[in-house]
């Protein structure tokens, strides 16, 4: 692309991003991560996005999910693991419904600054700038911690870059055998209240046993024992993205080497902004998070400007619009991609559009209303003759109690007990894998439904 540099960007109007007062101290830290690796590589990148055509086309699915935000103060091993883990769980069930192969992007090892509905926060008196993420300041309430300091810039990279080599770990280490992922699935249906899943896991079983018997165990087949894992985050923070981007040895052509999807959020897609310049001249996949108040105008230049050449692949639109409110926004949407003959990836966010307050005073997600906007995007698709290609769930492995409802049935008086978000609440690890197994169901519907219609 000769009519874009990765500096562009800097003089169209930003959103969503922090000043810096100092700014030699800026300059300097942009300087040190020139220099240092990127965080991913160029192969990776066009892998992923050969992927991404085939689950645009249907034969894949797109499994996202992961943190809110990442925080330093809860980094660990552990954490890393435990998500990973559900991850896969999720994968396997999926894979099982859809019957072809799942896309694994984790909300990982980069999503560490968040978009805010105001500029500021209020606690009784006191006024202070948001928490924007770790990446850009600190959560606590005092007028130090919410200074935005470039070093955190340095402290997010290093995170992100040993989260990146334990996930690659794990994902060829043996830690993601099929048979034993499954076996950790089955702890989960064996809830009394999981008991509509069992089947499910019983037909899997007995495929794996088949398998077994036939001779092909992950003793003697290496694709059993590893996944391809992929990393994303939502490209807010310029400064990060720009110094991190590298030209591909192969092709010559820019990079971000901070993650290999990233996304473009509701709130900073404006088409002559500061992020959509930038992300025009990367070369990874790039996701749009699609609201109610997305136009059809604005959703046209969006396509011309992002991907210019219609590579399948490139562009994922990911729709949040809120249970209730999915007929309302997606058929136009649907039709307005048709109408310019648009290769995109439909996938579906159903978090963000239901953020309640509950009673007690917890910012929540209620598990019926995130289902009901998945469901409601499986229909509309099936109506429109498109594919449904994919899903985007906040959730972590850990225990939290920050969504109510799903089998374990939190309730808004539970919220209170391990609520450990830093911004948006997050499906717990119960949570996403009963939603996997209803997606599945959706899946595995439009499977047969398509087969029959093939006769």
């Amino acid at each position: 692309m000769t009519d874009w540099s990765k500096s562009d960007w800097r003089s169209k109007p930003r959103v969503q991003m922090p000043d810096y007062s100092d700014k030699a101290a800026l300059a300097e830290v942009e300087a040190r991560l020139a220099k240092y690796p990127p965080l991913v590589f160029a192969g990776e990148v066009r892998r992923l996005k050969s992927a991404l055509a085939d689950a645009a086309e249907g034969r894949a699915f797109l499994l996202q999910g992961g943190d809110c935000a990442e925080s330093f103060a809860e980094f660990s091993a552990d954490n890393i693991r435990d998500t990973f883990k559900v991850m896969l769980q999720m994968a396997m069930v999926l894979t099982y419904g859809a019957k072809v192969p799942v896309i694994k992007v984790g909300r990982m090892a980069g999503q560490f600054a968040k978009p805010r509905s105001a500029p500021t926060e209020r606690r009784g008196d006191q006024e202070l700038p948001s928490y924007r993420g770790d990446i850009i300041n600190e959560l606590d309430f005092t007028p130090e911690a919410r200074i935005p300091d470039p070093k955190r810039m340095l402290q997010a990279y290093t995170q992100a870059a040993a989260t990146l080599n334990l996930l690659r770990a794990f994902s060829t280490g043996g830690y993601a055998d099929v048979h034993q992922v499954h076996s950790w699935t089955l702890g989960f249906t064996r809830g009394e209240n999981a008991a509509r899943y069992r089947d499910m896991a019983a037909r899997i079983s007995d495929t794996l046993d088949f398998m077994r018997a036939a001779g092909v165990d992950s003793s003697r087949a290496h694709t059993l024992q590893t996944v391809d894992f992929y990393t994303s985050h939502e490209a807010l923070l310029l400064e990060y993205e720009e110094a991190l981007c590298r030209i591909d040895s192969t092709t010559g052509l820019p990079v971000a080497g901070s993650g290999h999807l990233l996304w473009i959020g509701d709130r900073t897609r404006q088409p002559d902004g500061a992020h959509v310049e930038f992300l025009r001249g990367v070369q990874n996949p790039i996701g749009v998070k699609c609201g109610p108040s997305m136009t059809t105008e604005d959703l046209k230049i969006l396509l011309s400007r992002l991907n210019p050449d219609n590579e399948p692949g490139r562009l994922a639109l990911i729709t949040r619009f809120g249970a209730g409110s999915v007929g309302e926004h997606l058929p136009r949407l649907i039709r307005t991609v048709r109408e310019e003959g648009a290769n995109v990836l439909w996938s579906c966010d159903p978090m963000h559009g239901n953020t309640i307050k509950s009673s007690s005073g917890f910012k929540t997600r209620p598990f019926d209303s995130v289902l009901r906007e998945v469901r409601e995007f499986f229909a509309i698709h099936k109506a429109e003759g498109t594919v449904p290609g994919g899903v985007h769930f906040e959730m972590t492995g850990q225990d939290v109690t920050e969504c109510t409802g799903g089998v374990r049935a939190v309730t808004e008086e539970d919220l209170s007990a391990r609520y450990h978000t830093a911004c948006d609440p997050r499906l717990n690890a119960s949570q996403s894998l009963e939603l996997a197994f209803l997606v599945a169901e959706e899946l595995s519907a439009l499977r047969e439904e398509r087969a029959a219609e093939a006769v």
